[in-house]
């Protein structure tokens, strides 16, 4: 997404004039700083689909300042509310936020700064300034939104096992059902009530082998299971399935352990979907001797096992809170940037970077009072030093933005 803060407005020169002093009392006020970029986590919000639709979003611009010491108002604040589970990168790929608590909020990118009136220029040296600053315009910078899952427990299996079938039957999920693979390609959450128990299951899209590696979409199902406190594995007994069930809870786990080994280790409970084929138990019993742990046999079509199985998902998720800290959420503080650049494009020095730009951000730099102020401003930031030891002379043009000026090196 692209996302803008506001601009500045800009100060104003105004004076308060009396009969012994005709240009009278500097009054000009200072212009508002424009609005932050904000993003808010918001438990209200579930999917990120209405970014997606529309990329372009921008804070509110500053007022400017006006005569008689009045300051321009501040622009409004952006504030983009995003679901529980947010992570927020910026152009270079760096996480700068990841956001999984209501209410937790980082702000992207900073309004410009509002300009000076006259007033704020007073002193002995300019006891009646006839120049002011313009207002700074707001940064534009792109960052992705993503959003991967807070569930409690995870659906995993491979497609058409019956995930979908069995989310919509112990939640209010509605999630697309049919029987062809990859029918979910995005996970679907739901709310689970059993007894005075609550827990949020999430549908993951069906893996298959090689899924660690991205076959199958799989780095983009895989990451969906990464906060889920406990796996629910759900086998598919049919023969539908070119694998045995002990097969598919081989090709699962592994897959899981190639992604992320802590992943794999998380507690799970093994499931035997479609249990009004006659295969079912045959699998289950299969797996038990195998795993030489309790395997349920379900049939989301007729509601068998489905109270013991919820119980037992429960479980999982209590132990897991119990072993595990609650994770939390961060936001980056990034360093501050370099405050300006300087390079050599054709006959001309280009200095850039918002602190140089500040410099020289002054209603009119004819006038000599404000282009001395400007000067100070630069050799106070390091510019002239700079533009000497990149080998800058007397007489060399100068840009700075859209201002064009002739290097005076009075070192020189």
């Amino acid at each position: 997404m692209r996302l803008r803060a506001g601009n500045g407005g800009a100060g104003v020169v105004s004076f308060q004039r009396h009969g012994r002093h005709p240009k009278g009392r500097a009054v000009g006020g200072s212009g508002g700083p424009g609005g932050n970029v904000v993003v808010e986590a918001d438990e209200a919000m579930s999917t990120l689909l209405t970014y997606k639709r529309n990329p372009h979003h921008s804070a509110g611009a500053g007022k400017h300042g006006r005569g008689d010491f009045q300051q321009g108002k501040r622009g409004d604040d952006l504030v983009l509310r995003v679901p529980l589970g947010t992570t927020i990168r910026d152009d270079d790929g760096t996480i700068v936020a990841d956001l999984v608590e209501h209410g937790q909020s980082v702000v992207l990118v900073e309004g410009g700064r509002g300009g000076r009136g006259n007033a704020a220029f007073l002193s002995p040296q300019h006891r009646a300034p006839t120049f002011c600053e313009q207002g700074e315009y707001g940064p534009a910078e792109w960052f992705e939104f993503e959003l991967r899952l807070v569930a409690d427990a995870a659906l995993i299996g491979f497609p058409n096992a019956g995930k979908s079938t069995l989310i919509s039957r112990i939640s209010a999920a509605k999630p697309k059902i049919a029987d062809y693979p990859f029918t979910t390609l995005e996970p679907n959450l739901g709310v689970v009530s059993i007894a005075d128990r609550e827990f949020v299951v999430a549908d993951v899209p069906g893996l298959i082998e090689g899924a660690a590696e991205g076959k199958g979409l799989g780095h983009d199902f895989l990451r969906h299971t990464e906060r889920a406190r406990a796996l629910v594995v759900l086998l598919d007994p049919s023969p539908l399935q070119t694998d045995e069930v002990d097969r598919q809870y081989e090709v699962l786990i592994r897959e899981l352990a190639a992604h992320s080994s802590e992943l794999a280790a998380r507690p799970r409970v093994v499931v035997v979907s479609k249990g009004d084929l006659p295969e079912a138990e045959i699998s289950a019993d299969v797996l038990r001797d195998l795993l030489g742990e309790p395997v349920h046999v379900i049939s989301s079509v007729t509601g068998a096992g489905l109270t013991d199985l919820l119980h037992s998902i429960a479980d999982a998720v209590d132990t897991a809170m119990k072993a595990a800290p609650e994770r939390e959420g961060f936001m980056l503080h990034r360093p501050l940037a370099t405050p300006f650049e300087i390079t050599r494009v054709g006959d001309e020095w280009v200095v850039s970077g918002r602190a140089a730009e500040r410099a020289v951000a002054l209603n009119d730099l004819t006038q000599p009072d404000a282009a001395a102020v400007a000067a100070r401003r630069l050799a106070r930031i390091g510019v002239d030093e700079a533009l000497r030891a990149a080998g800058a002379i007397a007489g060399d043009d100068v840009r700075i933005g859209d201002l064009v000026f002739e290097f005076d090196d009075d070192d020189a």
